[in-house]
């Protein structure tokens, strides 16, 4: 039974963006295709244990889901004006198993629907997180750090307005594509970043949304490239560039038993040098555009930390000049932070110190836990052990990923050993 309980869970990871994508397109209602998906996974939790595990669980839970769908609109009270929609399902629902690869990827539509403008952005990116993502409310919610209610509410308010408004399920044309895009790529980054580093729970990595996020941005790179009514973009080009030269890391950022090794004390062997490769010839081609923006900066930051064979041979200085460049199209305290740190590798813990103590006064920044992990990590360079200490324990206090916590935990009592 656990068994079965571990693949529909699996499922619903690796399966709940196409498959929800693909009802949502048939039955363009967001609450109902989200019902009767989450009805299909309550029949495989039963059905699974018994019956065992189908060969191809994602398209089980698809047709399952359309079943679903017909049952609820056959006892709808509207049930006459549902006739059109009822017979398109009966139409895909043909008899024998199917195949998922053979189901429309729909899943471009949906993003682009949820960042329509008539959406605020914080709905655009929530919405494209839960249908696109696979993510819980809670971890959305975590994400912009409100209440779970309060997201809950907003994700309904916003698939409403989509059904209300009658805003259409499609690709916008070119002169409707730019006002949709940076959105499309903000969403597509944050499903990245959640996976990269999550929020919370016990985990550092969530290797479905990195996936998931490189999938879609792939997807999004190869429309503007293909659709003569598009062109390629730098900015999705430098997106998918970042996701991937991050990405390459992944294998060697958490040990075996499950502790967070830090860039410079990383085996670098067990890099994806192939994927590194892939990232930087995509940056290429976004450079050689001569259009530079922030995904294009950041996957340059990217690119030569993976092409530094040694901690000692990275080019800190060319990292600290390019966080500069990023500072000018984002001026945000989290960029001068990391800013500030590449000084401090290029220049020395003082040097960085110094820098972190002009911008520690802002709100967002005293509520950051990696800004106190950094300034407690300056500071034990600098050899100032008590100072360091007393950092750690506010980043210790801050951070809410056990993976995490647990890797500031140790440097604290690092710290402490020292002090005794």
């Amino acid at each position: 039974m656990e068994t079965a309980h571990a693949i529909v869970e699996q499922t619903f990871r690796q399966e709940s963006g196409r498959v929800l994508a693909a009802l949502i397109s048939a039955l363009r209602d967001f609450e109902l295709a989200e019902d009767v998906f989450h009805d299909a996974l309550v029949v495989a939790l039963e059905r699974w244990p018994a019956d065992g595990v189908p060969h191809n669980p994602g398209a089980w839970i698809t047709t399952t889901a359309r079943h679903k769908a017909i049952d609820r609109l056959r006892r709808d009270k509207t049930y006459a004006a549902k006739q059109q929609l009822l017979q398109t399902l009966a139409d895909l629902d043909a008899p024998g198993e199917i195949d998922m690869d053979e189901i429309p990827d729909e899943r471009l539509k949906l993003i682009f629907t949820c960042c329509h403008p008539a959406l605020s952005l914080e709905a655009q990116v929530a919405l494209t997180l839960r249908t696109l993502g696979g993510l819980e409310t809670a971890e959305i919610a975590s994400a912009f750090l409100v209440p779970v209610p309060t997201m809950a509410q907003r994700l309904v308010r916003a698939q409403r307005k989509i059904k209300q408004a009658g805003i259409p399920y499609r690709v916008p044309p070119r002169e409707l594509l730019a006002e949709r895009l940076a959105a499309v790529q903000t969403a597509i980054y944050l499903i990245f970043n959640e996976g990269y580093i999550a929020s919370s729970g016990d985990s550092l990595v969530r290797q479905e949304l990195c996936q998931e996020a490189i999938r879609l941005a792939q997807i999004l790179t190869d429309l503007l490239a293909d659709d003569p009514e598009l062109e390629e973009h730098p900015e999705a080009l430098g997106l998918l560039a970042l996701m991937l030269l991050h990405d390459a890391r992944r294998a060697a950022r958490i040990s075996p038993a499950g502790e967070l090794i830090l860039l410079e004390d990383q085996d670098r062997s067990l890099w994806n040098q192939a994927q590194i490769a892939a990232g930087t010839a995509v940056l290429e081609r976004a450079l050689h555009m001569r259009q530079p923006g922030p995904y294009q900066i950041q996957a340059a930051i990217a690119a030569l930390h993976g092409a530094a064979a040694t901690p000692a041979n990275t080019d800190w200085p060319q990292i600290a000049a390019l966080y500069g460049q990023l500072y000018k199209f984002q001026p945000t305290p989290v960029i001068a932070l990391n800013q500030a740190v590449a000084v401090a590798m290029a220049e020395g813990p003082i040097k960085g110190l110094a820098l972190l103590e002009k911008m520690g006064d802002t709100a967002v920044l005293q509520n950051y836990h990696l800004y106190h992990a950094a300034r407690a990590d300056l500071l034990r360079r600098a050899g100032w052990h008590e100072d360091a200490a007393e950092a750690y324990a506010v980043a210790l206090a801050l951070a809410q990923n056990n993976v995490e916590r647990t890797f500031l935990q140790r440097r604290l009592q690092e710290m402490e050993r020292l002090l005794s």
